[in-house]
């Protein structure tokens, strides 16, 4: 395909998917067009105000058929091997009759804003099969390890009829919590003979997981990881235990050889059977669903406030006294502060 050609069919494919309205993209959605998918994605994602308004009124109409999955968070620090992992547990479980979509966050630069995106070619095999789906997402400004719309994400990926949905996170260290807000079972991926193992163990992560594997356990680190996975145990039962009565796992797992994969999603399994048994699995996404509302009201007003030219224009102002030392950076905060308030009560 030449130039010209290429670039009409780019073209042509951007008029169709902005033409989409959100019945027509719920329909595509619920009949199990990943291209539907892929553009419902993108709409939720955009910044413009009228894509705003038509993503809402998706994810009003895509509820009804969300919530059928089971939400795994997959965290650990960069080099851990996440992306090789999830290809191999992915391939394990989609070659069990399960549909599985993977929602990839990749980092964003500070400087240029933009992010490589290049999950796929790092699942190169996974994303070839049919059952899966996979879409890399930047993080942007969004702390946690996670995109600024992800939560959104899931549902439309519900509605798909993916009964699992893996969020790969960033990887970035402690800061990765958000996830834990919108997934069922949090998953951290350690690593062996990286030096003390349990000077990485930090509480506040590791009070969050559902399950702890050491990767990459095969050849000469095939007994490093047995006794990293030991210390790690010895180390969880130091912890208060889950309000959903379940006791974190650890495990050990070789995504080369294959080695450990089943034992993993059999212990995710347990783990829906019990939380479902007892209450805790519902219980924990209708505490979900309080946060997020709290979390879109705040997006909300962020949005509309920071949105306004007058606005933008004051902060410009403000900004630069407090780089020339007019004002100091609190001061500045609070002027823009009772310009808030200001905007609030219509004085």
């Amino acid at each position: 395909m030449d130039d010209n050609k290429l670039n009409t069919w780019k073209e042509s494919r951007k008029r169709r998917i902005r033409n989409l309205s959100s019945k027509n993209l719920l329909s595509g959605i619920i009949a199990h067009d990943w291209t539907a998918l892929s553009a419902a994605i993108t709409l939720v994602e955009s910044f413009k105000e009228t894509d705003f308004r038509e993503a809402q009124e998706l994810i009003k109409l895509c509820l009804p058929y969300s919530g059928n999955s089971v939400r795994i968070g997959i965290t650990g620090v960069p080099g851990v091997g996440k992306s090789t992992f999830i290809e191999a547990f992915g391939e394990l479980i989609a070659n069990k009759e399960n549909k599985i979509a993977v929602l990839a966050i990749d980092p964003s630069s500070s400087l240029s804003k933009g992010s490589i995106l290049g999950d796929k070619t790092r699942m190169n095999m996974l994303s070839m099969n049919e059952n899966v789906f996979i879409r890399p997402s930047p993080a942007g400004s969004t702390l946690g390890g996670v995109a600024r719309k992800t939560r959104e994400a899931i549902i439309l990926c519900e509605a798909a009829g993916f009964n699992y949905i893996f969020i790969e996170t960033v990887g970035v260290g402690q800061s990765e919590t958000v996830v834990k807000s919108m997934v069922d079972f949090f998953l951290l991926l350690m690593l062996s003979g990286a030096g003390d193992e349990l000077q990485g163990i930090k509480k506040g992560i590791m009070e969050m997981a559902d399950a702890v594997v050491i990767t990459k356990a095969d050849g000469e680190n095939s007994k490093k990881s047995e006794i990293a996975a030991r210390e790690y145990r010895n180390a969880i039962h130091l912890f208060p235990p889950n309000e959903n009565n379940w006791i974190p796992k650890v495990l050990t797992c070789s995504a080369i050889d294959n080695f450990g994969l089943d034992e993993i999603h059999q212990m995710i399994k347990s783990f829906e059977n019990q939380t479902k048994n007892n209450g805790s699995f519902e219980f924990n996404r209708r505490s979900q669903d309080r946060t997020w509302f709290l979390e879109s009201l705040k997006e909300l007003i962020y949005s509309n406030f920071f949105s306004k030219k007058s606005v933008k224009e004051f902060i410009k102002e403000i900004e630069n006294k407090v780089a020339n030392g007019e004002i100091t950076s609190f001061q500045g905060a609070e002027l823009v502060f009772d310009l808030y308030k200001k905007n609030e009560t219509g004085i």
